[in-house]
């Protein structure tokens, strides 16, 4: 269930995880499930919406830095500094099928790494296909690869493939071993492996990301054509990406304004 209520908790831990991103463990009450968010309190900053990446006590969060308020974190939170934590909310992966494919790009990672963990614990054989701009920006790979196999793609040639980890996972689903993907990471990214998923007829789960200020779907900001992304989502199947005309094409800025993904 969610906690309507922030709870101010500190932080039991801060990991560095490469040069723009950390992992933050708290403990909390709620019982998050793969692929849900809460709402993070950064005092005098903001509330910003932040996928788990550990889902038992302590809890985590891993964040890169892209705006003031989770630079202000960065900068300020240590052991002991307190946060406000509202959720979990949103939908979850579904844990199905029999050999499963995710795709992740960068700090997407985070949003899927707990339903990579759910998917081997029940047993479904799992590999990720995880990219980034180089390789020290590869985080979280102890865990990944303890869950199954694990394909790398970098921009730079660091690790893995030199390139996009689009072609990686083409060629994964080229095989034809897999029925279920699930994918996190840039727009652009995520709509190619929806497009090729939905193209060989896999069933296919995209965890999206848009501006929040509520996560309640009171604000409306979150809009993707008719739906909600805090409400809906943030986990939307690939037959329902693929009518829709805003993934990876339009989403609104802090105004309201639609804009170009």
């Amino acid at each position: 269930m969610a906690s309507r209520a922030t709870q101010v908790v500190p932080l039991e831990d801060v990991v560095v995880e490469c040069h723009d991103a950390k992992t933050y463990r708290f403990s909390a009450d709620g019982e998050p499930r793969p692929g849900q968010f809460l709402m993070l309190w950064i005092p005098r900053r903001d509330e910003v919406p932040m996928a788990y990446s550990y889902l038992r006590n302590p809890m985590g969060i891993t964040v890169r830095e892209y705006g003031d308020a989770t630079r202000a974190l960065a900068a300020e939170a240590k052991k002991g500094y307190r946060v406000g934590v509202r959720g979990p909310y949103g939908n979850a992966f579904a844990i199905e099928g029999t050999r499963a494919l995710a795709v992740a790009g960068g700090v997407g990672i985070a949003s899927v790494i707990a339903a990579v963990e759910a998917f081997a614990e029940a047993n479904i054989p799992i590999e990720t296909a995880f990219g980034a701009r180089t390789k020290d920006e590869l985080m979280l790979l102890d865990r990944l690869k303890v869950a199954g196999a694990v394909h790398l793609a970098t921009d730079d040639g660091t690790a893995g493939h030199h390139g996009f980890v689009t072609d990686v996972a083409a060629k994964l689903l080229a095989g034809g071993t897999f029925d279920m993907v699930l994918t996190c990471g840039p727009e652009v990214m995520m709509k190619k492996v929806v497009d090729a998923a939905n193209g060989r007829g896999v069933p296919v789960q995209a965890s999206l990301e848009r501006y929040m200020k509520c996560g309640i779907g009171i604000c409306d900001a979150c809009v993707l054509d008719d739906r909600l992304v805090c409400a809906d989502g943030p986990i939307f199947w690939g037959e329902a990406l693929a009518e829709s005309k805003d993934f990876g094409h339009w989403r609104r800025n802090i105004c309201g304004q639609r804009v170009k993904a």
